[in-house]
């Protein structure tokens, strides 16, 4: 009898589970872990909304989750609103809460009716809340003392100004040819200071607002003067009478205003403050210096006023003053 192949031999092992700690691979623990962080994201959101509310914020969200509760007494209404409208003022503790007829006692003056007319203008001085002060009223002798002491304040300031400028063109070699085109008076209005052409001395090219060198550096002496001083100023561009070419599409209007517009950035530039400058004004040839020539040099001009601040009565204008060259 043959012998019979040898059969395979079949292992199984069986491995045990644990070992490590069941539990550990359990799914309890992510609940708990869960919640930990759901609670301290709260925490800390409580924590934010504390930092950026602000306390009538906050006190509407504590009247809104604990509402003032109604007054049980009884008012004269008999209602359980206490006799409010719900449009009544003073009824609500703030904006979220609802009505409360707690706040129907605050006292008031009146009702409104004939007879409970405002009382503060009846005070008689003696201190009682509400006393209007009394004005000061200063009497006519005082308000011309303070007038004159303005005037002859203003005054002293621009016999300053008319000296720093006499100064400034005595020190300045290149600004001295200039000593003869600047003009000096005063006006109802202030201090006037005229830059004048003079024949073959111009401080613009015919017919154009770009100024010389030495009429824009002239400018800027006189704005360095003048912007020490607290006083508006006007800017005035004057033309002479000769016109434009025909078919010219400018003007003496316009030249005369683009030179006062050029003299107020110069001006600028020199140190006055821009927001003192009240007035830029082309005038043409309509307010000529030499009237009975007006193709005269001297009528083409840069009229620079200092405004007075304080103005004088009728009675101390002064009368208009012969031009005094410096």
């Amino acid at each position: 009898m043959a012998a019979s192949p040898q059969q395979p031999v079949i292992i199984i092992r069986r491995k045990k589970k644990g070992g490590h700690g069941g539990g550990h691979h359990g799914g309890a623990w992510k609940v708990a872990y869960a919640d930990f962080v759901t609670a301290m994201m709260s925490f800390f959101l409580l924590l934010w909304l504390l930092n950026v509310t602000t306390d009538n914020q906050r006190k509407g969200i504590a009247d809104y989750f604990a509402p003032a509760s109604i007054s049980k007494s009884e008012s004269g209404a008999g209602g359980v609103m206490g006799g409010q409208t719900i449009t009544a003022s003073g009824a609500q503790i703030s904006e979220t809460t609802p009505i409360s007829s707690d706040d129907r006692t605050i006292p008031t003056v009146g009702r409104g009716e004939e007879g409970d007319e405002d009382t503060r203008e009846k005070s008689d001085g003696t201190g009682e809340p509400g006393a209007k002060e009394p004005a000061v009223k200063l009497t006519p002798e005082q308000e011309a003392a303070a007038l004159s002491s303005a005037i002859k304040n203003e005054e002293e300031h621009f016999k300053e100004a008319e000296s720093l400028l006499k100064q400034a063109i005595q020190a300045a070699p290149e600004l001295r040819a200039f000593a003869n085109q600047i003009l000096v008076d005063r006006t109802p209005e202030g201090l006037r200071i005229q830059l004048i052409d003079r024949d073959k001395f111009s401080m613009f090219p015919s017919g154009g607002s770009v100024p010389y060198e030495a009429a824009r550096d002239l400018l800027r002496m006189v704005g360095k003067v003048i912007g020490r001083l607290p006083n508006q100023i006007t800017v005035t561009g004057h033309t002479d009478s000769s016109p434009f070419s025909a078919g010219s599409r400018r003007d003496n209007w316009s030249l005369s205003s683009e030179r006062a517009n050029v003299s107020r950035t110069e001006l600028v530039v020199g140190g006055v403050d821009d927001r003192r400058i009240a007035r830029v004004v082309g005038m043409a040839d309509r307010d000529p210096l030499i009237p009975e020539d007006p193709k005269d040099a001297k009528n083409r001009r840069i009229s620079i006023v200092l405004l007075r601040q304080s103005h004088l009565p009728p009675d101390l204008q002064p009368p208009s003053a012969a031009p005094v060259a410096p």
